[in-house]
């Protein structure tokens, strides 16, 4: 959910790829869908998030990557048939992060300034549900208190643990 650390992680993740000599690509997929207005039927933006994404994955792919990390908020199947449809060839490991609802609201408070902040609080403990219902993860892990390598590592033991370890 909002204020759980997925650009964190997925730059350290990033960083112990590149350690590991792993060609990869890694997006923050907010990044893609960043624009004003939005669609009202695509208030996330998701299809231009997917769209820009299948253009820079060729791009990624063209220069020697071999594995994608993404950070993004997954609540629904929906959310996964996305991303199988804008890259069919991928094995998708998804990772969920999971805080306190208190952690949340903790580290959305040091981030978030201005409307967002009340909006990312609302918001947090809705996709928490969400994602406790739909359990579309490969692998929870569990954040507060862990430092971030720390989280990294374990992901990292899970997806890819013969190219790493």
């Amino acid at each position: 959910p909002v204020g759980v650390g997925k650009t964190t992680v997925a730059w350290m993740v990033s960083e112990l790829l590149e350690q590991a000599n792993v060609a990869h690509a890694c997006i923050d997929i907010d990044a893609l869908r960043w624009h004003y207005p939005r669609p009202l039927d695509d208030p996330f933006s998701t299809r231009l998030a997917m769209k820009n994404l299948a253009a820079i994955w060729a791009n990624f792919q063209e220069y020697g990557a071999t594995h994608l990390v993404v950070a993004d908020v997954i609540e629904e199947p929906e959310d996964l048939n996305r991303y199988r449809a804008t890259i069919p060839s991928a094995e998708i490991f998804v990772v969920r992060l999971r805080a306190s609802l208190e952690t949340l609201a903790q580290r959305i408070r040091q981030r978030e300034i201005g409307d967002g902040l009340e909006w990312h609080l609302a918001r947090a403990p809705v996709l928490v549900e969400i994602m406790e219902r739909n359990k579309l993860e490969n692998l929870l892990v569990e954040t507060d208190s862990k430092p971030i390598k720390q989280i990294a590592e374990e992901i990292l033991a899970a997806w890819l643990p013969r190219v790493i370890y």
